[in-house]
């Protein structure tokens, strides 16, 4: 079967195996969240060379949420450069909750990842900028040049996380008691919280996660995003931390770097193949979507994509 054929295959068989699964709910710690139709499940799948497979709902617009983690970092990485991001927040997995503010009691704010609450917002304070405005157009651009269009904010989720994110405010002022926050705690929270914000669908996202696939380079506009160099440094991230306290779990049945939010996306990366991203807003207990999981765990599985699957020679 030709590749393109298999992809398609794939895909459909999934979203066909788990288009009526109802387990899971809505995120509701985020009012705008729960409103969510909770029906919505889409597939999005681009290889390396461009080319493009969708199913379902891959075009309704959700929000990034945690997802935007990754292209913060990539951001920061280009701008500071990779052992400054690992001596600034660390990439160690945590053994904590994603919001853990015992976490950096233990540590004094060292050893975090980009990928938890603490070492997420202190990743955006890394992002230059004179001004707050000028640090939200490099965030932003950055989610652009991976997306290949321009990206907005969705002002409804922004406005109800800005008012129910206290605890994220709480950790970004601890973090910079202990000198581990690297700019103005509450203006930093600030745009971590409208980075979080940022309007996408699974169409976009399986875009951004094959410029990943693709060493940097997005296949589908043939910009160069950022540099090959920090590629194996996000994946990395990705691979140990991207699924909240399921990221072992994950790892173990995929093999694939790749990152969850609380909005109902996931997007993964088969390194030198495909970006793909699944979309539907009932998530578990570990905050990732039900359905986009399990869809993106079959097509792995389906295209034998898991790159720690190696044949004797």
């Amino acid at each position: 079967m030709p590749k393109t054929d298999r992809f398609r295959a794939a895909i459909d068989a999934a979203h066909g195996k788990f288009r009526k699964l109802a387990e899971g709910r809505n995120a509701d710690f985020i009012p705008a969240l729960a409103k969510m139709d909770p029906g919505l499940f889409g597939i999005a799948l681009v290889t390396v060379d461009g080319k493009t497979e969708e199913k379902g709902d891959a075009g309704s617009r959700f929000t990034i949420q945690s997802i935007s983690k990754v292209f913060t970092l990539a951001c920061a990485l280009q701008e500071v450069g990779d052992e400054a991001v690992l001596a600034k927040i660390g990439a160690d997995a945590t053994g904590q909750a994603f919001n853990s503010i015992m976490a950096i009691e233990q540590t004094k704010g060292k050893e975090m990842n980009p990928f938890v609450n603490p070492g997420a917002i202190a990743t955006t304070s890394l992002i230059k900028g004179r001004t707050p405005a000028e640090k939200w157009k490099r965030i932003l651009g950055m989610h652009e040049a991976f997306a290949g269009r321009k990206l907005e904010v969705d002002q409804e989720v922004y406005r109800s996380e800005s008012a129910t994110n206290g605890r994220n405010r709480a950790i970004a002022v601890l973090m910079h008691s202990y000198g581990r926050l690297y700019a103005d705690p509450l203006v930093t929270t600030d745009l971590y919280t409208r980075q979080c914000a940022i309007s996408v669908s699974a169409s976009d996202l399986a875009v951004m996660s094959a410029t990943l696939a693709n060493g940097g380079k997005n296949p589908v506009t043939g910009k160069r995003v950022i540099d090959s160099k920090y590629v194996p440094r996000i994946l990395a991230v990705m691979a140990t931390a991207g699924l909240y306290d399921d990221s072992g779990l994950w790892l173990y049945r995929t093999g694939l770097p790749a990152k969850s939010g609380v909005g109902g996306g996931i997007i993964a990366v088969a390194p030198g193949r495909f970006g793909i991203a699944a979309f539907s807003p009932r998530v578990d207990a570990a905050g990732n979507s039900v359905r986009a999981r399990k869809a993106i765990e079959y097509i792995t599985a389906a295209l034998s994509a898991n790159p720690y699957n190696t044949k004797s020679l």
